[in-house]
């Protein structure tokens, strides 16, 4: 792999970093209610951990409700028995049909808890562009020793490194502080 290859890997990688950290981020509570709130949760259906956007409709026709309708009704209390079990700390009811969540309004201490989950899940993003970074200095220097690359080539392109890397931690904290302002109204 050539010097220049180095750059686009590795921004490519950080780019996949960036939008696990919008996915993780999704799954954390506000006080909208919001499907992506328990889409990933595991439900344990026909005898394997199933995420539950795969066995119901989930919609949030109100700003504090989330709805949840099974396509088999026989996992009503598989799909309530996972709600419990999660940290989002709702209680299900049904009636037969459907589950409904209702998402009550967040008191402070539930919101600085959050905000402390958020800024772990932020820094590990963060750990994680850091880490892409330091691979791909490693392979620089490896290429320095073994191909014959000049010293000022591999200064020039870890610059290059050191700017994406800034800028994608920078991407980390807009993203991480847009939600904690989400958070954190009331």
């Amino acid at each position: 792999m050539a010097l220049e290859d180095i750059l686009p890997q590795v921004e490519t990688r950080m780019r996949k970093a960036i939008e696990a950290l919008k996915h993780e981020l999704a799954s954390v509570r506000t006080g909208r209610a919001a499907p992506s709130l328990v889409e990933e949760l595991e439900v344990d259906a026909y005898g394997a951990a199933t995420p539950l956007v795969s066995l119901a409709a989930i919609s949030a026709p109100e700003a504090r409700q989330i709805v949840i309708q099974p396509w088999d009704r026989n996992l009503i209390k598989a799909i309530e028995k996972a709600i419990i079990a999660s940290d989002l700390g709702l209680t299900p009811s049904n009636d037969g049909a459907v589950i409904r969540l209702n998402i009550p309004a967040l008191n402070e201490e539930r919101r600085k808890d959050l905000v402390k989950v958020l800024h772990k899940k932020v820094e590990d993003a963060r750990v994680e562009i850091r880490t892409l970074r330091r691979h791909a200095h490693d392979e620089l220097k490896s290429k320095e020793k073994s191909s014959g690359v000049t010293t000022d080539e591999v200064k020039r392109v870890e610059a290059q490194l050191q700017k994406v890397t800034d800028r994608y931690i920078l991407t980390c904290d807009e993203i991480g502080s847009a939600k904690e302002k989400e958070i954190l109204a009331v």
